[in-house]
Formats: structure tokens, C-alpha cells, sequence
């Protein structure tokens, strides 16, 4: 055999184990603040391994909880820098990306699950359109509950929360702007640092839900609840768009299928969740008392008036705006 035949064999056996490869799967790297071992963790790893199976094994979905990729402000950066395809965010910090994304989490906008379930059937799509205008698929949108004041001490009277120590999320522009109205002063943090901040003193009251208390062991420093929700809590899984535009649209078919579905668990965990939570941290000697009616309806006044401001300056949509109340306006059958 001549040199030149050789070696167009050599190319063709070569070119023969190429193709007959299998391709690398496409990794989609999203980062969570979710702990490992958490119900929300179990819920996404389920989700990552039907997109596995469903797309025989082309796309790996890996998760990286616990916070370990940084905040959620670090993990933006992260996807911009293709570091990271995508990320569990909140609305807080998604805000600075999409104005709207906080949309579910205005004060006293909703005030019950039924409420939650009308409003999310008509805004989830709106939602989604509007971050993929931007550069960002929205997966999933995940209800993580009703919102409530919770400290060391009573919190039911404009006394009782002079000089409190109060967390907000940092870059959390909704959050600051009640409390500020309602002349509370307020401690912006990155949720990571709340815990820390609570063993130290630095924080002594926060506003969340009961098993986000729980999960981020906040609990044990929680010893007074007020019961009156004050906002819904979210978390959006988001991936950049230029990853997802690298699937085959039957891989993002099962994709987008395999985590809506896990949005939809996720949703009735926590509504499972978070009624053993608070349970559980009333075992604990946590004491849930009702607001000063007077106080609370000047609460829900700043949040009446708060809305209107941001929907007068376009901060927020109100074509969104108008959907939501639309939704609210709707009779039960």
C-alpha cells in the first residue's frame, strides 16, 4: 500500500470513529441558594434526570446548591460570562434585568393561596415573555409562600418596631421603599448573610415564610410572628438564552417540560411545607400574634400607595399591573 493510500485510510477510519461518537452532552450548569437534601433539590434533580433520559443523555442539567456559585448577583454575572447557563434567582436581583420580575412579590397584592393559583394562570405567561425579551428563559416559576414579619421580640405595634434591626434582600428596591414609608429602617443583606447576621445581632427581625425560616435555620432566633402576610415570595429558574438556543427544539421541548412539571411539585410541597413549619416552630415557642388592626391597615395603605407610585412612574408594567387585578377581580365558581 502506497503512503497516500495509507493515509486516506488512516483519515477514513478516523473520520468513521468521529461520527460514530457519541456527540458531548450540553451541559446546563444552574446555580441555587436551595440547600442540598432539601425538597426543592430532590424536586430538581428529578427534573435533571427526566431531561437526561428524555434527550438520551445530550443535555446534562448540574446544579450547584447551597450558595456555593455566590449570591444571586454573582451568579447573573456568572451567566453573562457563560460561567453559569442558569440560576434559581429572586425577584429582587431579577429585577435589575426585568423590572416586572418582582410583579408577584408587591405588598399585600395577594393574601391567599386561591388568590396565588388565579394570578399566576394568567402573569406566568406574560412573565415569560418578557424575560425572553431580554435574553432569559423563564423555566419555572416557583411559589415559595406567604411572607411574614418574624423576630426576637413582639412586632404587632408601630412601638414595638421602633429601633428593630430588620433585613431586607439587598437590591430588594420594593422591600426598602415600604418599610421606609412605614419609617422603618432596614438592613439590606444578601440572603446568605442573614444567618451569620442573626447570630451576630446585626439582624434581629426579617420577613419570610416559615419554611424558608426553617430551611435557612433562621428558626431558632424567631421567637414572634405577625400573623398578616405581607408579600409572596418566588423563584424564577432562568437560563440564558444562548445556551437554550443551543438545544434542538425537541430538546428544549423536553426541557421546559420536565422542569414546568417540577414547578408545579414544587408548588404544592411548599404548600405542605410551610403549614409543618410553622407548626413546628410553634412547637418550638414561636408566638404568632395579629397585627394592631390600625397599624395594619396603615400598612396596607403604604402598599396601595407604593403600587400606584411605581405603576405612575412605569417602575412596574401596567399592562401587568392590570392582568393581576383582572385576575384578582375573577369569582371563584
Amino acid at each position: 500500500m502506497t503512503s497516500t493510500r495509507f493515509a486516506r485510510c488512516l483519515f477514513a477510519f478516523g473520520l468513521a470513529l468521529v461520527l460514530s461518537a457519541p456527540a458531548a452532552a450540553q451541559a446546563i450548569k444552574i446555580a441555587t441558594l436551595a440547600p442540598d437534601g432539601s425538597a426543592w433539590m430532590r424536586e430538581l434533580r428529578a427534573a435533571a434526570a427526566e431531561v437526561k433520559a428524555g434527550t438520551d443523555g445530550r443535555v446534562d442539567v448540574k446544579f450547584y446548591p447551597g450558595g456555593v456559585m455566590g449570591n444571586d448577583a454573582v451568579v447573573l454575572r456568572k451567566m453573562r460570562l457563560g460561567q453559569l447557563q442558569g440560576g434559581i434567582l429572586t425577584s429582587s436581583e431579577l429585577s435589575l434585568v426585568y423590572p416586572d420580575a418582582p410583579i408577584y412579590s408587591l405588598p399585600f397584592l395577594m393574601s391567599s393561596w386561591e388568590e396565588v393559583d388565579r394570578v399566576r394562570a394568567a402573569v406566568d405567561p406574560l412573565l415569560a415573555k418578557g424575560f425572553e425579551e431580554r435574553g432569559i428563559r423563564m423555566l419555572g416559576v416557583s411559589g415559595l409562600g406567604f411572607a411574614y414579619l418574624m423576630g426576637d421580640k413582639p412586632l404587632g405595634t408601630a412601638a414595638d418596631m421602633a429601633g428593630r434591626k430588620l433585613w431586607v434582600p439587598q437590591n430588594d428596591a420594593v422591600a426598602a421603599r415600604i418599610f421606609e414609608m412605614g419609617g422603618v429602617s432596614t438592613i439590606p443583606l444578601p440572603i446568605g448573610d442573614v444567618f451569620t447576621s442573626l447570630q451576630t445581632g446585626l439582624v434581629d427581625t426579617v420577613v419570610n415564610t416559615p419554611s424558608g425560616a426553617v430551611v435557612l435555620q433562621w428558626h431558632g432566633k424567631m421567637k414572634h410572628m405577625v400573623d398578616l402576610p405581607l408579600t409572596f415570595v418566588v423563584g424564577f429558574l432562568v437560563v440564558d438564552d444562548k445556551a437554550w438556543k443551543r438545544l434542538s427544539p425537541a430538546d428544549q421541548a423536553v426541557l421546559a417540560k420536565a422542569f414546568a412539571e417540577a414547578g408545579k411539585r414544587m408548588d404544592a410541597n411548599t404548600r405542605r411545607d410551610d403549614a409543618a413549619a410553622l407548626e413546628a416552630m410553634r412547637k418550638q415557642g414561636l408566638k404568632v400574634s395579629p397585627m394592631d388592626p390600625a397599624e395594619a391597615r396603615r400598612w396596607q395603605a403604604l402598599g396601595r400607595q407604593l403600587i400606584g407610585e411605581m405603576e405612575a412612574q412605569r417602575k412596574i408594567s401596567p399592562e401587568l399591573l392590570a392582568a393581576v387585578r383582572q385576575a384578582l377581580a375573577q369569582k371563584t365558581p
